[in-house]
């Protein structure tokens, strides 16, 4: 029996490394990020991955960089090393050592979105299709030969958080397709095409802001592009609101980008954008407060919010 090396981190990798258990692949060792500290009391908490890995008794590795210590790995002899959303790059030493090579389960479809946040780029780029792509790794970023690819719909209702449960689900399908035929020599890697190479990097805090100069199409492309994690934001009254949620007005208003020009059965607030049309926002985060519904806002807080004023000043 083959032996395989996953190495995955987050939530949208625990499929993938179940499947292969469940599918009856040895294997032999999972390897995962650190334990981080998480939430307002730090407290420290293993990557969704070592959870799973313990489940089944798989032994787990957790180098803080893989550069130092891959050696480790090579010493559990793995015909193949599948990765997920793993967090790091691969080292050469560790790409050249299993027989069937290295291969990775990335949620977009190659050359385009290469880095850490493909789902998170696909809805806020207003995309309507992205995917799976298995690819063998090299030491650049996601740019390996292409062994299988399949496409995923993006709706108009979608968030990162519906995407990202998709592409892991048809990741895992799509994994477990490929992997026997790789093992039989039965698949002809395809190189990408670096003229059609965009990017996708990891989602920085500058990014989370609204900017309400945009449409309100592309404003709300980059809430639901943020939800549930980590969530888009403004600000009202000089300090941050988060904007869980949010539904699209194409009524024309004469307000400025920014400008609250309606309060609707006390159930949200209508916010104009760029293109004179609007957001009705129904889902926020008052700094200092937790998540919450506008109408339970507008509740107690009713003498904070009137038309005419302005969020992200």
């Amino acid at each position: 029996m083959k032996r395989i090396v996953f190495m995955g981190t987050p939530d949208f990798s625990v499929p993938i490394l179940s499947a292969l258990v469940n599918a009856e692949y040895e294997v032999v060792l999972t390897v995962t990020q650190p334990d981080r500290p998480v939430g307002r009391k730090r407290i420290l908490t293993p990557p969704p991955v070592k959870v799973e890995a313990e489940k089944y008794g798989i032994p787990v590795f957790q180098p803080e960089k893989l550069v130092n210590e891959y050696e480790k790995i090579l010493a559990y002899n793995p015909d193949l090393i599948i990765t997920a959303a793993y967090g790091q790059l691969l080292p050469k030493g560790l790409l050249e050592g299993p027989q069937y090579g290295c291969i990775n389960v990335h949620a977009s479809l190659l050359p385009e979105l290469r880095g850490g946040a493909p789902i998170h780029y696909a809805i806020m780029q207003g995309r309507t299709e992205t995917g799976v792509t298995i690819m063998y790794m090299v030491e650049k970023l996601d740019a390996g030969d292409m062994l299988a690819q399949r496409k995923v719909p993006i709706t108009n209702d979608d968030h990162t958080g519906s995407l990202h449960d998709k592409l892991s689900e048809v990741g895992k399908q799509l994994l477990l397709e490929t992997v026997p035929r790789l093992f039989k020599n039965e698949i002809t890697p395809i190189p990408q095409n670096e003229k059609d190479a965009t990017y996708a990097y990891n989602i920085a805090r500058e990014d989370e802001k609204i900017d309400w100069n945009l449409s309100n199409l592309e404003i709300y492309n980059h809430i639901r592009g943020l939800h549930p994690w980590p969530v888009a934001f403004t600000t009202y009254q000089q300090k941050t609101m988060k904007i869980w949620w949010a539904e699209l007005d194409d009524t024309e208003y004469d307000g400025e980008p920014g400008e609250i020009v309606n309060i609707e059965n006390e159930a949200s607030f209508t916010v104009v954008c760029g293109n004179k049309r609007a957001l009705r926002i129904i889902d926020i985060q008052p700094a200092g407060s937790k998540r919450m519904l506008v109408k339970d806002y507008l509740l107690g807080s009713r003498d904070r919010i009137t038309i005419g004023t302005k969020l992200g000043e």
